[in-house]
């Protein structure tokens, strides 16, 4: 790929953000906005609804949006005491409680897996005299359902909705082809989502596909490798009134990258380019991530030489996945030197900084410079990441130490630090491939003290060990 292709003295057109703001409510004639976070699998919708800017008070006070999210804090707070059932909670505020605070409670209820509190908020919201069926709530509902797995309570939202007298329009069909989307059945999924998306095109006007669900779509298929559809999606849009953006590409590129599938990623960069779309700091940090998962290490430090001389600048996440995938290839050297480096142009590590080096140390066989930098997280930090300890664990366990992990395991419990499902999930996989039948019988000890139960793909994951086990000694 010729160095001329990265010259793009541009400022990004556009952001994928992070989180979500407090908004009030919302209108139902407005689309949704395509959210895609670094790392993820699928395209997530969000409602756009009238999202306003926070006012200040008079004399510098905090704004109306500052006090909707104080509210929102205290109910959970009382909320998550068993003697205060949420319901009650809203009850002992019902005078203060308004649409706006239910839409914060909608969001931080979904991050925590508790989508049936979710839906008590929603009846509670329906007996009150301020509430009017709007579409912007269903359409929240039906995004937070789906990101929890939860398909059937999508689709009987979806029924609540038309039967409350709201007509669906272009927002809720994407909450709803997204909600498809997160379900495990991707060839199910994406065959409904499919179908969603021509049924909205012989719907009233209000329905029609918008730009964000042509992205949710082509985003889709392209991480199913599907390249014909991803094609024909291209040609639909090219035919259409609507211009596709830097998240239609963006969201294409980044989902063939993890694929591996670099020729057609780059094939939809030059598309984009032939559509005057530059690259922002979001299409660098996927090109990069893509070339080092692939190891194609000259195309990835082009990419970087040419981020480093446009108007954008790199971020933490270009570092980062740079020092890892060094790490994977055992290239010790060049990752040490890029943290170095993002030390000297200004850039603070974070704790996933730390977590890719640590990971990077644990593939080129360097466990001690990995518990260097382990143990003083553990000794600066007052609170450390769960993932920061798997990622030493890992390391431990890619070098063939399992008492070594079982060791720093006790040490970090002791300190205060929670295991969680993926830190049992490592440990029985490499305890079991190890074949250390002591290790395997303390960890499920543990695992029941803490109520963790382990499910079906816990056991299988085990098994492909002992399987990967049986079979070297056989060849032995």
């Amino acid at each position: 790929m010729a160095s001329s292709m990265w010259r793009c003295p541009c400022k990004p057109t556009g952001r994928f953000p992070l989180t979500a703001t407090p908004f009030v409510r919302p209108s139902s004639r407005v689309p949704v906005s395509l959210s895609v976070a670094s790392g993820t699998c699928i395209a997530v919708a969000r409602s756009t609804a009238a999202r306003p800017k926070r006012k200040s008070r008079p004399g510098g006070g905090r704004g109306v949006a500052s006090e909707a999210e104080d509210v929102v804090r205290i109910l959970l707070r009382k909320a998550s005491d068993l003697k205060y059932p949420l319901v009650s909670t809203l009850n002992k505020y019902v005078t203060t409680v308004r649409t706006e605070h239910c839409f914060l409670l909608f969001e931080e209820l979904g991050k925590r897996d508790k989508w049936l509190q979710c839906l008590e908020v929603f009846r509670w919201m329906q007996k009150q005299r301020w509430y009017i069926a709007d579409n912007g709530i269903y359409s929240k509902l039906i995004s937070v359902m789906g990101k929890k797995g939860q398909t059937r309570m999508a689709m009987w939202l979806f029924s609540e909705m038309r039967n409350s007298g709201c007509k669906p329009d272009t927002s809720v069909y994407n909450a709803l082809i997204t909600a498809h989307l997160h379900s495990r059945d991707k060839s199910k999924a994406l065959s409904k989502a499919y179908g969603y998306f021509e049924k909205m095109k012989g719907l009233h006007e209000r329905c029609h596909p918008n730009v964000v669900t042509y992205n949710i779509l082509l985003r889709a298929f392209a991480q199913a490798g599907d390249v014909k559809q991803v094609d024909s999606l291209f040609k639909d849009l090219d035919e259409s009134i609507i211009s596709p953006d830097i998240y239609t590409y963006n969201g294409v590129m980044d989902a063939y990258g993890k694929n591996g599938m670099i020729r057609e990623m780059e094939s939809v960069l030059l598309r984009m380019k032939s559509h005057n779309l530059k690259p922002d700091t979001i299409t660098y940090n996927l090109l990069i991530d893509s070339y080092g998962r692939k190891q194609s290490f000259d195309k990835m430090e082009q990419v970087f030489k040419s981020l480093l001389h446009s108007k954008e600048k790199p971020t933490l996440p270009s570092f980062n996945s740079m020092i890892l995938n060094y790490g994977k290839a055992r290239l010790k050297d060049k990752a040490e030197h890029t943290f170095k480096w993002m030390n000297e142009l200004g850039h603070k590590p974070s704790y996933v900084t730390y977590e890719c080096l640590i990971t990077a140390y644990g593939y080129c066989d360097c466990v001690s410079s990995a518990r260097k930098i382990f143990d003083d997280i553990m000794d600066r930090q007052k609170e450390v990441q769960i993932s920061t300890l798997n990622a030493m664990l890992d390391a431990y366990c890619k070098n063939g130490l399992p008492f070594e992990a079982e060791k720093i395991l006790e040490h970090a419990t002791r300190k205060g630090i929670v295991p969680n499902a993926s830190t049992y999930k490592l440990l029985y996989r490499a305890y079991a491939k190890a074949g250390v039948k002591e290790l395997v019988d303390k960890l499920l000890k543990r695992m029941d003290l803490q109520g963790i139960v382990p499910n079906k793909k816990f056991f299988i994951g085990a098994l492909e060990a002992f399987g990967t086990v049986q079979t070297s000694s056989s060849e032995v």
